[in-house]
């Protein structure tokens, strides 16, 4: 299945994960709604939702660049409309935006704590919301967030309840709308089993010295790209890991998504259950 004149609306794609997604849809001649806050360069962080549009568009598709605040309905609902005038739908949700804070339950200001969850748990289910009734419509459609495995071990609420709880908010999503549109709309999580290489991640968790144990977000981006191509039919309800995803189409080597870790371990990510690393065959330090 081809996703040429799929129209797909993505939140956050400006850089990091989002922005390799929205590019590996648009090789296939995808039109992208890109609804990101972004429209200024951050001083730490490279890229805008008018670079990202560039680059979708050198790599084969088009693109609506469309400054929004995911907190703020009204702009939401902007976005789609303007994506619905311009491409005639919406076939498929992304839902990528995301906050973090790993801080403690003392150390979590409220102002944090409320934009974590307006960002990863309301702003999740605002988009799917909002995108859905033109979801219905579509011939294929579906809603993909980018959401952990529902794993309730303490451990991965000890040190950053509040993340946390925002987080599973985004999973509670898939697990709720899956049931609900089951037939209809295909709903999905999709969660790496390394941590990735974004701008992010090497300002807030470790810089280069981490960098080198990530993966690239390609990787995600050729897993979403394998879920999104499948029948609404046979895919739903689903907490997808990236690797096991590829796996499942057939890749064995990994190497191209961690060049920079020769033979040395990658790092797990965050909620990721014991049960996942146990049958990976990639050697994996399951640190957080």
């Amino acid at each position: 299945m081809t996703l040429r004149n799929r129209t797909i609306f993505i939140s956050g794609a400006s850089r990091g994960i989002g922005m390799a997604i929205a590019c590996r849809l648009a090789r296939d001649g995808a039109n992208i709604i890109l609804a990101a806050k972004t429209a200024q360069p951050h001083p730490k962080l490279p890229g805008t939702v008018f670079s990202a549009a560039k680059e979708i568009v050198a790599a084969g598709g088009k693109a609506l660049p469309v400054v929004c605040d995911i907190r703020d309905e009204e702009q939401v609902q902007s976005a789609v409309d303007q994506g619905v005038a311009a491409f005639g739908g919406i076939d498929v949700c992304i839902n990528n935006a995301s906050a973090i804070a790993l801080t403690g339950t003392l150390a979590t200001d409220m102002k944090r704590y409320d934009l974590m969850s307006q960002i990863n748990a309301r702003g999740t289910f605002l988009c799917s919301k909002l995108t859905l009734p033109h979801l219905l419509k579509a011939s294929n459609p579906h809603i993909l967030n980018l959401a952990p495995p529902l794993d309730l071990d303490p451990k991965w609420f000890a040190n950053h309840v509040a993340y946390t709880m925002a987080k599973f908010g985004m999973s509670l999503c898939t697990l709720g709308m899956a049931a609900e549109f089951r037939g209809k709309v295909a709903v999905n999580s999709l969660w790496p089993i390394t941590a990735i290489d974004t701008a992010a991640v090497r300002f807030a968790l470790g810089g280069d010295a981490m960098a080198a144990e990530c993966r690239k977000p390609e990787i995600l981006a050729d897993a979403a790209y394998a879920i999104l191509s499948r029948p609404v039919a046979e895919c739903s309800g689903n907490f997808f890991i990236d690797e096991e995803v590829l796996r499942a189409e057939g890749v064995t080597d990994f190497s191209a998504y961690a060049p920079g870790a020769g033979d040395g371990p990658l790092q797990g990510d965050f909620f990721v259950p014991d049960a996942v690393f146990d049958r990976s065959p990639t050697r994996i330090k399951r640190g957080f």
